[in-house]
Parts: structure tokens; C-alpha cells; sequence
């Protein structure tokens, strides 16, 4: 049997250190790609999230506007559409319950709020689904959502809460995760001069 030499034995260990120490940085340059793999997926899956949310908002107002706008069947008949004649907010707001009933009975069916009522659903509706003027239009949404919230309280099936609030805290979610830059136009939205000159319509 060769009798393996000090030194040779010396030398063979600190070999099997350099390799060692070669194989460690490389494991943990690994672990870290990993990791950043992972934090990236989870940011993608995120934001698409946030995407689906926006388009399924997108659709809560563009649905109703083209439904009052010509009578599509399922909440308004044709000919209670608003281009026969209909009347878009007569029916809910001359049924407004609570503390503010009074006040939203005597402007139903006025013709100034039927058309703030159908402009801002469209305005919100386009400005949600191509990812446009994300802040004003997640802050005028929250508003609309609000004000038919305080047209019906109490709520049914709750003391304050319905799903009026939890729209409107989803929309300020979407404005301040910048929705409208994933599957949307908000990035190139932000860059035109337009926007630059009145932040206030990013």
C-alpha cells in the first residue's frame, strides 16, 4: 500500500477546500437566484391580480351604462332605455331609504343627474378597463360607490357594511398599486404631457 506523503496529504485537503470553497459561493449564488425567482413570480402573479380586479370593476360600470343607455334586457327593458325616454336614476333614487332619503327622492330622475350619473359610469368604466387616468377614475368610482351606498342605509345584511365600501377601498387599492400599467395603457398614459402637466390624471 503507497503511503500517502504529508505534504501530498497537505496538498490533497487544501484542494478539497478550493473545491469546497468554489461549490459554496456557487450553492449559495443558487439559493439567492431562487429566492429572486420566487419574489419575482410572486410580484407577476400579484400584479395580474390587480389587473383581473381592475377589468372586473371595469365591467360593474360599463355593464350598467350600456344596459340604461339602450334596454339590454336584464336590468332595463328596451323601451326604458334612456335613448327612448327612460329615465337612468328615477327608479333607485326615488326608492333611496335612511337619512338621506329625502334629499335623494327630490333629485331623482332630474335631468342633470341622469347625466352625471351615465357620464361618470362610462368616464369610470373606460378609464378602468384601458388603464387610464387610474387616480381620477378610482377616486370619482369611490365616490359614486359611496354616495349609492348612503341612498341605501342601512344596509340589508349588515349594520354599516356592504359591498358599496368594500368597492371603493378595492378602487383606492388600484390606484395606489399603479393597476393601470399591467395589460393597460397607464405607462404610455403617464408619458404624454397631458398627464405630466396635471398629475392629478395619472
Amino acid at each position: 500500500m503507497t503511503e500517502i506523503q504529508p505534504g501530498a496529504r497537505q496538498t490533497m485537503m487544501g484542494g478539497a477546500n478550493a473545491v469546497a470553497g468554489r461549490v459554496a459561493p456557487a450553492t449559495s449564488a443558487s439559493g439567492k437566484m431562487s429566492a429572486t425567482a420566487g419574489a419575482i413570480t410572486r410580484e407577476s402573479v400579484t400584479r395580474y391580480v390587480w389587473v383581473a380586479v381592475r377589468l372586473s370593476l371595469a365591467w360593474t360600470f360599463i355593464w350598467p351604462f350600456f344596459d340604461k343607455l339602450v334596454g339590454l334586457g336584464h336590468e332595463t327593458a328596451t323601451a326604458d332605455s334612456w335613448i327612448n325616454g327612460g329615465n337612468p336614476t328615477l327608479g333607485f333614487l326615488s326608492n333611496a331609504v335612511g337619512p338621506f332619503s329625502g334629499m335623494y327622492q327630490s333629485i331623482a330622475g332630474e335631468g342633470i343627474v341622469n347625466v352625471l350619473f351615465m357620464v361618470g359610469l362610462i368616464v369610470i368604466g373606460v378609464g378602468l378597463l384601458l388603464g387610464i387616468y387610474m387616480r381620477f377614475a378610482c377616486g370619482a368610482g369611490a365616490l359614486m360607490l359611496l354616495l349609492m351606498w348612503s341612498a341605501s342605509l342601512p344596509p340589508a345584511n349588515n349594520v354599516f357594511m356592504d359591498d358599496h365600501i368594500i368597492y371603493a377601498l378595492v378602487l383606492v387599492g388600484l390606484a395606489l398599486v399603479g393597476a393601470g400599467r399591467t395589460f393597460g395603457l397607464g405607462r404610455s398614459w403617464e408619458k404624454t404631457s397631458l398627464v405630466r402637466d396635471n398629475t392629478w390624471l395619472k
